[in-house]
């Protein structure tokens, strides 16, 4: 029984990743990122890691604007297959500029890691302010419109995102959100020929039941489904209910 008012952070399902090993260390990784870097940008701490990246602050040196670069580990990719993936999700940064969305400033690389350099969000997780408790319900309307704002976005452009939840979605010191983590998205053009997704990702608290059939989908009620779970959360997570969530 999948209960997301119980805010620990969910594994996400995603069998693309499931052999790709983890990347090098800190150490290693943020040396040659300095040495690619140097003049443009200043690394600095590290901020989170996936599978085969991990995400660093750092300072454009002739701005002095903080950004976060997610440096990527070529070799584990490729030995993962996840070059045409890597590649799906640039173009996909490229496509969806707006206001409550990450923004992808450029794309560099060297012989061994690809380099993201993207929008700093100061705030940070918005997991972390509803682990809290429930929200406001004026706060949590603001952030619902914005949320809705950028995923009527993304799909108007035939982009899917297909796992949203408050672990991926950001604030920055305003209070704005931004979606962030598109490395699970997908565009119209991957459609099969029945008109549906058949790709079996996401995060189970927050992921749809036909997702969870393996029948096919359709990503943007899939998306839509996530939305409204996270309203729940939004609203319930320390109302003390007991008889958790099951899609249905």
């Amino acid at each position: 029984m999948f209960n997301p008012t119980q805010l620990t952070k969910p594994e996400t399902l995603n069998p693309e990743t499931l052999s790709v090993m983890a990347a090098n260390s800190p150490t290693t990784t943020r040396k040659e990122g300095q040495e690619l870097l140097l003049g443009r940008y200043d690394l600095g701490k590290l901020l989170g890691q996936g599978s085969f990246s991990k995400v660093y602050l750092a300072r454009n040196v002739k701005t002095n604007e903080f950004v976060a670069i997610k440096v990527i580990d070529k070799e584990q990719i490729m030995k993962g297959g996840l070059i045409s993936h890597i590649k799906r999700e640039i173009s996909i940064l490229r496509r969806v500029r707006h206001p409550n969305i990450v923004q992808l400033f450029e794309v560099m690389a060297t012989k061994t890691k690809i380099f993201f350099v993207m929008e700093y969000v100061k705030g940070g997780e918005l997991f972390n302010k509803v682990a809290k408790g429930r929200l406001k319900e004026e706060t949590a309307r603001n952030y619902f419109q914005q949320l809705i704002s950028a995923v009527g976005f993304c799909h108007a452009r035939g982009v899917f995102h297909r796992d949203l939840k408050p672990e991926n979605i950001l604030l920055d010191e305003d209070g704005n959100l931004k979606v962030s983590d598109f490395g699970l998205s997908a565009i119209s053009d991957q459609l099969r020929d029945d008109g549906l997704f058949h790709t079996f990702c996401g995060t189970p608290a927050y992921v749809a039941p036909e997702v969870l059939g393996r029948k096919g989908y359709e990503a943007a009620k899939v998306d839509v489904w996530s939305c409204g779970v996270i309203l729940f959360v939004f609203t319930k997570a320390s109302s003390g209910v007991r008889d958790g969530f099951r899609p249905s």
